[in-house]
Parts: C-alpha cells; structure tokens; sequence
C-alpha cells in the first residue's frame, strides 16, 4: 500500500498559475495554539481569505511540534496530506522531500526572487534539498532568550539580574520570597534550556565544534563542561510541579509574578503582548542569556503535500505567495514575537526585545544555525533524552558529558 502511495504521490503536482475561478478550502495544520499564537495565525489566515481566491481551513494540533511532527508525517504517508502544513525550519521534513511527496516551490521562488529578500540566507537553503524549494521560511524564532519579571525583583529589594550568573545568585533569596526562581515544564522545554546554555555558556566555537562538527574532544572541553554545570544548577531552581507543563502557563508564571524568569524561545513575548506587558517596563529579555547574545536561524516553515487536484496546487502556490509577502510578514510577525525572513521590511513598530533582536542579526557571527539543522532527528531524540534523564536525577556533569560524546561519535 505505501508503495503505491508512494507512486502516486510523486507523479503527483505540477506548479500552475493562479487562474481557478472557484474558491477553494485548504486544510492547514500547525501546532500554534496558545493565546498569543492563536491571534498570529488568525493574521495568516484572514490575509489569506482576503486574497478572495481560496479559504484557509485551520487545523490545529495541541502540543509542541515533537507531538505534532509524527502526526503530520503519519498523514502524509497514508495518503491524507493537508492542503499546507507548519513545520521547523530544518530536517524535519527531509525523509518526505526524498520521496518526492512535497511540492517543489523552485519556479515561484526564483519569479518572487526569493533568494534576494531572505535573510539571513541559511533560512532558504534549509527548506533546499538537491537545488530545488520545498518550503516556506515564514519566521526567525530563536531559542536564545531568558525572560524577567522586573518587578518581582525590585519588589523583593533586588537589581535585575542582566545575566543567568545573576539569576543563580539571586535563586535563594528568591525562594525565601516564595517565587519559583526558574519557570519550565514539558520535556521540550527542559531540553531546550540546555540548547540555550549550548552557545550562551560554551560560546558559538564549542556550539558549532559539538553540533556541527561532532566533534568528541569538543564535547569532553571545559567549554562544554560549564554547559552541563549550569544545567545542573537549573535543575535546582525549578519547582516540583514542573514537569508536564505547558510552556505558556510556564510564561504565565513569570507574566505573573510566581516565577521569576523562564527560558524560552521568542515566541514568549506574544503571551506578555497578550497580557498587555510592556518590554522594559514589566518584562525583560536577555538574549543569549545576558552572557554571549547570539541567535540561532530557527524558526517556522509551511510545506506543500503534494496533490493531483490543480485546483489545490494553485490555493498552495498562492498561499506560499503570501506568506513571504512584506505585509504578511510584518503583520505576522509583530504578533508572534519572531522576526521577519524578509530584510526588506519596516519595523518601526517593533517592541525592545524584538529590536535587540533585529540588531544581533545585523552581524552575521552572531546567526547560527540551529540544532534542527545540524542535526538529524535521531541525533536531537538521544541528546533529548539524556537531557531529560539528567534534569530529572543527580546524574553527575562527568556521567552526562560521556554519554553526549558516545552519542555525538555516532551523529549523522
């Protein structure tokens, strides 16, 4: 049966241009379900209806995207794609590019140039595979941030911290006020503190040497060492109810005063928007978290399954147009937290955080790729999973920085 699915499929989808007379319903998937990501996707999907060619169909999967990337998958391959469907810019969607079950999005790349208003240009190359397009880069989503409530601090007689050193400092006292120092929650979440900690405490050098290079004496370095050592000292700042939580309820804590910060990836100043928080005056934000302010070219990509039905090819096409377009991607944006794709757009409207940002990318030494695309999937499940394992116990720094280097000896 798959095989045959298979066939069909890449036979399937040729690009046409926009000429369908009726309108046409186009199932899109994604996982952006909290407060603030539910008023960006409203902005996608009323811009796309009002185009007044075709109707956006939403679909939302509850969860983060390690939930709803096999759901995704399990859809394609049994041959009930979606019309589009978000995605992680990166491998995510490698194994269906290679079977030929994604639209191939060349020719209207190169007609919109693409390649000329992206930025920084990893972007585009990681929805690339064998020279042809396969998606649409719609954000810049970084990890590399820690989030403050300032006035839990100057409430309690404390500076804000403006580095994680600070916060560790700060921890006690802030226990004895009754605040949860560090705010986090499902497993995601936790590993992704410790991807933080990868280039804002090891440094951009050991990042790359360990994710891009897999390096093994990289991984056994006093760079790395100090990574494993700061992880451990979040493991004692968390409260006991941590594990399960939704990252946003996570934020809520800080938005709250319950906790003091929480690490997270830009996507948290829609939840503070929402809140009506004001950056600077209610909230801080420490990219790379106050200690090396670098950002990784994460973020959100929509692909295309591919389809025989022209009609919903064309919906496809047009919907990709649009959301590169400069209107989209401010308006977008500006909701969600991330950052444009595009480097032509006006932002005078951008908050603090966004406009630090928007300054760290304006050095390309301070962009890394993410892990998503440094690494393959299997590689990221075991990092995952030893992370988790380590938050969760007294395992030792010296136990966890040898089983990262048996995993990394083995890394795609």
């Amino acid at each position: 049966m798959k095989r045959v699915l298979l066939s069909a499929a890449l036979a399937a989808g040729v690009a046409m241009p926009f000429t369908v007379a009726n309108a046409t319903d186009l199932e899109v998937t994604h996982w952006w379900t909290s407060g603030g990501e539910a008023a960006a996707v409203k902005v996608l999907a009323d811009n796309y209806d009002a185009l007044g060619d075709n109707h956006w169909v939403d679909s939302a999967i509850a969860g983060s995207g390690s939930t709803a990337n096999p759901i995704i998958i399990s859809r394609i391959l049994g041959g009930n794609p979606m019309g589009a469907t978000q995605m992680n810019t990166g491998r995510d969607a490698e194994e269906l590019i290679k079977a030929g079950l994604m639209l191939d999005l060349t020719d209207l790349a190169e007609e919109e140039g693409w390649r000329d208003v992206i930025r920084p240009a990893k972007l585009l190359e990681a929805c690339e595979y064998e020279g042809h397009i396969y998606c649409v880069p719609i954000n810049i989503h970084s990890w590399q941030w820690m989030w403050l409530n300032r006035k839990v601090f100057e409430d309690n007689g404390m500076e804000v911290p403006a580095n994680w050193d600070e916060l560790v400092a700060d921890a006690p006292k802030l226990r004895e006020a009754g605040v949860v120092p560090l705010a986090t929650g499902q497993p995601w979440q936790v590993d992704g503190i410790r991807n933080v900690m990868q280039s804002a405490i090891g440094g951009i050098d050991n990042y790359l040497a360990v994710n891009g290079d897999k390096d093994p004496e990289a991984v056994m370095s006093d760079e790395n060492r100090a990574i494993w050592e700061a992880f451990a000292e979040a493991r004692e700042m968390v409260d006991d109810a941590y594990s399960g939580r939704d990252w946003n309820v996570a934020t809520n804590m800080v938005i709250q005063g319950d906790a003091a910060a929480q690490i997270m990836g830009d996507w948290a100043q829609g939840e503070f928007a929402m809140a009506g928080q004001e950056a600077g005056v209610d909230y801080d934000c420490l990219p790379g978290l106050g200690m090396n302010p670098v950002l990784d070219t994460g973020g959100d990509a929509f692909y295309f399954p591919k389809t025989d039905d022209p009609a919903i090819t064309e919906a496809q096409l047009q919907l990709a147009s649009m959301l590169i377009s400069p209107e989209t991607q401010v308006e977008f944006n500006l909701v969600k937290g991330s950052l444009p794709v595009r480097g032509d757009v006006d932002l005078e409207a951008a908050n603090a955080c966004m406009k630090k940002g928007l300054d760290i990318l304006e050095n390309p030494d301070n962009v890394l790729p993410s892990t998503e695309q440094l690494l393959d999937s299997d590689t990221q499940g075991q990092i995952t999973d030893l992370a988790l394992e380590f938050f969760s116990s007294d395992m030792s720094v010296d136990e966890a920085m040898e089983r990262q280097k048996e995993i990394i000896e083995q890394a795609m």
